[in-house]
Formats: structure tokens, C-alpha cells, sequence
């Protein structure tokens, strides 16, 4: 059964899944998709043309769906939030619809993890299994690898890629990529080591050992990282060594390296 609060504004047309709990004073815009068993808690609003699969919780006064921060923005059509399933987004979040300069829609993955008041902005495309600490801002255009973490008061450059498994720091600025099960900290951050704990829960012991030694060939030697990489990628067969590889290889904005490193 559905459960929407005599006060909730849930405009025709919106589509409303099977058990779906919508509180007081919260708003549902008419090109709202809402999956089974999503919460909107009281006074969140769910604007534009967003999508929240099965299992969403959105708490009060977050805003999903609203127009960009852009200032080249102009009420663009086809633009708009997809959110998979078991998605929390804690209070007052933003998160930013989509722009043409973009593909039109700022995506996330399933069961992301959004702490109270982050910013999640335009064109973003965010992996499965994320997590954003308090007041983490993404810009524009940002891309985070599934299982990322970042932490609290950090914010990221447009355009800029975190990796799979990576973790920033609370109170880093990340202005350069990250590359994938990494750990980066500081203003400006940089690679400080691998992001131990959390390769460590999800992948066996030689497959940990084999990230370890890429990591110290990647980046403990005094030569060229994307030489470094070119080199290690011909030789290996482990896939998430492939992965650290080729995102160095394909990096736009540069990777951030340890301080004293050339």
C-alpha cells in the first residue's frame, strides 16, 4: 500500500511504485518515477524528470532533481537524476539534473551512501556501493568508480575521476584523478598509498598481494607513471592491475602523486 501524508504535494503523472512512503509537506514533481518501497521523508522535494529505484530512503529537505548550478544552463528538455535502488540521501542534499552538455542525466549507481548536505552536481556519474561523507561536493561532470568513498568537507574539481575502491580524506580538495583502490589526502591531495582496508574487504589475499606489488612499480620509482604503466600492463594478467593501468594511461586531468615524486 502506498502511504502519502495528506500535506505531501505528489503532482499528476508522477509514477508511484507499491508501498511508497511520502510524508508531510514533502513534493513529488508529475515526471517523478518512484520505485517500490522508496521513502521521501517530510518536506524533501523530488523535482523534474527524476528516477529512484526500489528501497530509496530521500530525508527531509534534500532536493533531488532541481536545475543545475550553471549559469549556461537554459530549462534544457530530457535532462534529469537517475538514482538506483537502496539509495540513502541524507538531509538537505542536492543533487543536480543533468545538462546537454553533458549525456543529459547525472546518474547513480545502487546502494549509495549520501551523508547530510553534500552536493552532488551536474552530469555526475557515480558508481554502485559509494559513499559520501557530510558535506562532500562533487562539481560538474565528476565520475566515481564503484565502492569509492569520500570523505567529509572534501570537495572535487569538474571533471575529475576518482577510481574504483579509491578513498579521499576529509578536508582533502581533489583537483586530479585518483587512481583506482588508491588513497588520497590533503589541499591539493595527493596519492598517499593503496587504500588498504577497503581492497582488503572485497577482494582474496593474492589478489590484494597483486595490487600491492602494482602500486610500488606504479609509483615508487623515479620514472614517468604513464611509462610505468604502458610497461605493466603488456605484462600482467590481473584484471584490477589492468584497471590501475589503464586509468592512468587515459587520464585527462593527471594523477596526483606523492610529494617528492617526479
Amino acid at each position: 500500500m502506498k502511504k502519502i501524508h495528506q500535506t505531501a504535494v505528489v503532482e499528476d503523472g508522477a509514477i508511484i511504485g507499491e508501498d511508497v512512503n511520502i510524508e508531510a509537506y514533502a513534493y513529488v514533481s508529475s515526471k517523478a518515477v518512484l520505485g517500490d518501497g522508496v521513502t521521501i521523508k517530510q518536506g524533501a522535494r523530488i523535482i523534474g524528470n527524476t528516477k529512484i529505484a526500489d528501497g530509496g530512503r530521500v530525508f527531509s529537505y534534500a532536493i533531488v532533481g532541481d536545475i543545475p548550478q550553471d549559469i549556461s544552463y537554459h530549462d534544457e528538455e530530457n535532462t534529469g537524476v537517475i538514482i538506483g535502488k537502496n539509495a540513502t540521501i541524507r538531509e538537505f542534499c542536492t543533487i543536480n539534473s543533468g545538462t546537454h552538455k553533458g549525456n543529459g542525466i547525472t546518474r547513480i549507481g545502487d546502494n549509495a551512501f549520501i551523508m547530510a548536505y553534500c552536493h552532488i552536481a551536474h552530469d555526475c556519474v557515480i558508481g554502485n556501493n559509494v559513499i559520501l561523507a557530510n558535506n562532500a561536493t562533487l562539481a560538474g561532470h565528476v565520475e566515481m568508480g564503484d565502492y569509492a568513498v569520500v570523505g567529509g568537507l572534501t570537495p572535487v574539481h569538474q571533471f575529475v575521476k576518482i577510481g574504483e575502491s579509491c578513498m579521499i580524506a576529509g578536508a582533502s580538495a581533489l583537483s586530479q584523478d585518483v587512481v583506482p583502490f588508491c588513497l588520497a589526502e590533503g589541499n591539493r591531495a595527493y596519492i598517499r598509498s593503496l587504500n588498504l582496508v577497503g581492497i582488503r574487504r572485497r577482494f582474496a589475499k593474492e589478489q590484494v598481494e597483486e595490487l600491492v606489488k602494482a602500486y610500488k612499480f606504479l609509483f615508487n620509482q623515479g620514472v614517468s607513471i604513464k611509462d610505468q604503466a604502458n610497461e605493466l600492463i603488456v605484462k600482467t594478467s590481473d584484471e584490477n592491475v589492468k584497471k590501475m593501468c589503464n586509468f592512468i594511461i587515459n587520464t585527462a586531468r593527471g594523477i596526483p602523486l606523492a610529494k617528492g615524486r617526479d
